[in-house]
């Protein structure tokens, strides 16, 4: 049985986005509950390689404002494609020098998607047929309008925070609007940003974006595992404290309401332009749903676990439009596939995503993570449900995004 009240590490997405921020403030910024996990720590130290000084105050972190400078030696982002592709737009506006490495895994990840628009702003750049080692030069950068082909905030915040060092406007225009972070974040704090439909447009900065004070609030990805939780144990029931509730991230929750699952919103309010919540969830029987490619942008994070309750789902669960996820961490189309058969679970595998046949019972077996920090945490729910022992490869990658997962989950089950 699962019970408690939680509260969660900041979002890993606004965590660096707030870090990066930061650094063109006119003064010194306070973050607090700023994420714990490495890929944000990657954020910092890449940051502070190229000049920019952060501290820690107590729990929270300083970060003053300056001027970025050629790092001495590469940038290492770790796992972190967040870290990767913001920080090749943001230096690129800055016309800095830099080359940029990552671990196996970000090595292999398509970085070409960063590079093409880029590249038509000006930007001359290096690398490995698309892949890492990546090098930038210090180039003139010119605002252009690019047509996104992929909704990924990634590519769009990369070319943003390039515009916020280009001559003219730069805008992009994605096919269905991903998460809006940065751009919420940019017009708050002072920057010229309008947003028109799937379409976002900044200027040049004439000058440092303000300094600011922010609590980050939990991370909705990282809650989801704990709501899994809930809604698959019988007689289950945790509430998730100040949970971030911004619509480009609420997709999972939508889903796991559809699905039929006990949920309660105890109280909702503003803070930094972004919407923030309490949540009560709790067991009830599950019904199967279908997502599509307009689904997938707000859930692309949480498809490995909404797999795992579609497994417990009365009915025929389809997920299509989730390319996306071969190019993530791992190839996690693959992973989440492999490891549910292994499972006993009936799930076809697509080219896009997956069908699953439910509900069937699940049996322990040897999970195979592909060091991937989102498939250890969803297979370590599986195995609250599953017959015999669930034994994970390397559940210490889920210190990537958790640190304390496996704690917190202990904390919980009564």
């Amino acid at each position: 049985m699962i019970k408690g009240s939680l509260t969660f590490p900041g979002d890993k997405s606004i965590s660096h986005r707030a870090l990066m921020l930061g650094a063109f403030g006119d003064g010194e910024s306070r973050l607090s509950n700023l994420s714990t996990g490495a890929d944000v720590q990657s954020t910092r130290a890449c940051l502070e390689t190229c000049g920019i000084s952060i501290r820690d105050e107590g729990n929270d972190v300083i970060v003053k404002g300056g001027r970025f400078s050629d790092p001495k030696e590469p940038l290492d982002c770790g796992n972190s494609g967040t870290t990767l592709r913001l920080l090749i737009g943001l230096l690129a506006g800055q016309g800095i020098n830099a080359t940029f490495i990552g671990d196996k895994s970000l090595s292999s990840r398509p970085m070409n998607r960063i590079l093409d628009p880029l590249s038509q702003m000006g930007l001359k750049a290096e690398s490995n047929n698309g892949t890492l080692p990546l090098s930038i030069h210090q180039s003139e950068l010119t605002g252009i309008h690019y047509e996104s082909p992929v909704a990924s905030a990634q590519v769009k915040s990369a070319v943003l925070l390039a515009g916020l060092g280009a001559t003219g406007k730069t805008s992009v225009t994605e096919p269905i609007n991903s998460r809006d972070h940065t751009e919420r974040m940019l017009k708050g704090l002072g920057a010229e940003l309008s947003v028109d439909g799937n379409s976002s447009t900044v200027s040049r900065l004439s000058s440092p974006l303000s300094s600011f004070d922010m609590t980050i609030p939990g991370d909705p990805s990282t809650a989801a595992f704990f709501a899994s939780a809930a809604a698959l144990v019988p007689d289950s029931e945790i509430t998730l404290n100040s949970i971030l509730s911004n619509p480009t991230r609420t997709g999972f929750f939508s889903a796991l309401e559809k699905m039929g699952a006990g949920m309660e919103c105890l109280k909702q309010w503003d803070e930094a332009g972004e919407r923030i919540g309490n949540l009560k969830i709790f067991h009830q029987p599950l019904q199967a749903i279908s997502i599509n490619e307009k689904d997938v942008p707000r859930l692309i994070d949480e498809i490995p676990i909404l797999a795992i309750l579609a497994t417990q789902a009365e009915g025929t669960t389809e997920v299509r439009g989730a390319e996306e996820l071969r190019v993530k961490e791992c190839d996690r189309i693959y992973a989440i596939c492999s490891n549910l058969k292994r499972m006993g679970a009936d799930i076809e595998e697509l080219d896009n995503g997956f069908i699953i046949n439910g509900p069937t019972p699940l049996s322990g077996t040897k999970i195979e993570t592909f060091n991937d920090h989102r498939i250890a945490m969803a297979f370590t729910i599986a195995g609250l449900i599953a017959e015999g022992e669930t034994v994970l490869d390397n559940p210490e990658c889920a210190s990537i995004s958790n640190p304390d997962f496996y704690n917190v989950l202990k904390s919980v089950i009564v």
